[in-house]
């Protein structure tokens, strides 16, 4: 691909101790009475980045939760806020957080090279975001079933990630590069019993 140099492409599975989380403009009030926006597919991905912000937490990997336009699109999900266990959220005003200097340094401060994100728009703000960490350095990785834009416009999105060498996988691969071992797996059921039911998809 033209742009696969640009990317950070590893030969090891996604650690948790390196990894943080980016939940990028999960906003339900993004999408008013949008003619295009299944709304089972919407709820389901919200589900989603729900359980994956509850895996992070569970593991003790940080999140930053980001909103654009939150004055007009309202805040990221409830459920999410409370997944992430955190009251801070950045309003971003660059398609890519990694350009906006306040996300920026909430990231580097963070000092762990692994971003994982999740959100919306698959080709908008969580594309162009995955491909500036990738040009700050960072290993990037997308969740898959954690991302949304509507109808082929996901699809457009992930093909614009692999051009540039963005790791794709999906929530229960993530689940499993975390937990690399039966007893932490185990471990982390029984500490975090709603793990158990993933939306969408069996453990």
């Amino acid at each position: 691909m033209a742009h696969r140099e640009r990317g950070v492409v590893a030969a090891s599975l996604l650690s948790a101790p390196e990894s943080f989380v980016a939940v990028i403009d999960a906003q339900p009030g993004f999408y008013r009475e949008r003619p295009d926006v299944d709304p089972d597919i919407f709820s389901t991905f919200i589900d989603s980045v729900v359980w994956v912000t509850h895996l992070a937490r569970a593991l003790q990997v940080p999140t930053i939760l980001t909103a654009e336009r939150p004055d007009r699109n309202g805040p990221p999900a409830d459920a999410v806020i409370a997944a992430a266990g955190t009251q801070t959220v950045y309003e971003k005003h660059t398609f890519d957080l990694a350009a906006q200097a306040d996300i920026h340094a909430a990231v580097a401060a963070l000092g762990r090279q692994t971003a994982v994100l999740v959100g919306m728009e698959t080709d908008v703000c969580v594309a162009h975001s995955a491909i500036g960490l990738a040009a700050h350095g960072h290993r990037v990785a997308v969740v898959v079933d954690a991302t949304f834009s509507p109808g082929p416009a996901h699809q457009h999105g992930l093909r614009r990630l692999d051009q540039f060498g963005v790791e794709l996988l999906s929530a229960k691969q993530l689940f499993y590069e975390w937990l690399p071992t039966l007893q932490a797996v185990r471990t982390t059921k029984s500490a975090a019993p709603h793990l158990r039911q993933p939306p969408g998809f069996h453990l």
